[in-house]
């Protein structure tokens, strides 16, 4: 991912500027010094946001050296070293908390996700994310959700447009729906089709979809469903969609990921890492002055 953009550089600033404020008080303390510091781990995981938190130091001082210990996607242990950072000890202290934060965050999002794509090792099924993000931290939590070796879902309204039971019931059915898209939108768009039951997915082919969503069907119907949907797929006549049918399962239980694989569906989406992962707990330590 590029660290350097102007959009993600005006992110981190936000965020540097919610604890620093007006100047960190505790400063008046440390002006003039120089140090070093390290960062520890106190549990097993994933890393992400490594080259996030060098940035964070570099905002407010460019003078910082940060050294990355390990890679984003790398697995660490209990007491691994992550990263050495040297620098005006005052600019340490200020940043310390925003950028551990921001990596204990996105660490436990890529942990997590790298537990639940374990368990479809051996299938040809994918593990997707979802919009369930946290407002501003979208892009980086489904960049830490890509470290843990998932896949990305779109990122926003504007990527695909996804029509959900709201949608549905507003626009009068899932056919008036894909016919208006269809009818305004720019030719590469896709149109996906969130179902709750094989009637509305055989509805959503015959009407040109491009994705299908299958929410809450159970493997069981599936394993009749995913066949049938992919043969009336190949026999459409839409000049306006592809004969091929992506289909996902949404609304899976993690610890029943390997049934759904088993249906033929090709994606699972999952909010699960980003709304129940747990952060990874780092500290930051000072090297003592030899």
């Amino acid at each position: 991912m590029d660290i350097n953009t102007p959009w993600l550089n005006s992110l981190l600033d936000s965020w540097l500027n919610e604890d620093i404020g007006r100047g960190d008080l505790t400063n008046i303390a440390l002006t003039g010094q120089y140090g070093s510091a390290y960062w520890i781990t106190k549990q097993n995981g994933i890393f992400c946001g490594g080259n996030f938190a060098a940035q964070l130091f570099k905002r407010l001082n460019t003078s910082v050296q940060v050294n990355l210990l390990i890679e984003d996607g790398e697995y660490f242990t209990v007491g691994q070293r992550l990263l050495e950072v040297k620098g005006p000890t005052e600019t340490l202290a200020a940043v310390e908390r925003t950028a551990l934060n921001l990596t204990m965050r996105l660490s436990g999002i890529t942990t997590a996700t790298a537990a639940l794509v374990k368990k479809l090792e051996g299938t040809k099924v994918r593990l997707a994310d979802t919009r369930k993000t946290t407002p501003g931290l979208r892009v980086l939590e489904k960049y830490a959700f890509r470290c843990g070796g998932g896949i990305n879902h779109r990122l926003g309204l504007d990527d695909s447009a996804m029509l959900k039971e709201n949608h549905i019931a507003w626009a009068g059915g899932i056919t008036p729906a894909i016919q208006a898209i269809r009818a305004k939108v720019p030719w590469p768009s896709k149109i996906i089709v969130e179902v709750e039951n094989p009637e509305q997915a055989e509805e959503a082919i015959r009407a040109g979809v491009d994705g299908i969503l299958l929410d809450e069907i159970t493997p069981n119907i599936l394993h009749n469903l995913v066949p049938k949907l992919r043969e009336l797929a190949s026999t459409r006549d839409n000049h306006q969609a592809s004969n091929q049918i992506i289909l996902e399962a949404s609304g899976v239980d993690p610890m029943n990921l390997k049934a759904f694989a088993a249906t033929g569906i090709d994606l699972i989406s999952t909010s699960a890492p980003m709304t129940r992962g747990s952060w990874i707990d780092f500290s930051m330590r000072f090297e003592k002055a030899n």
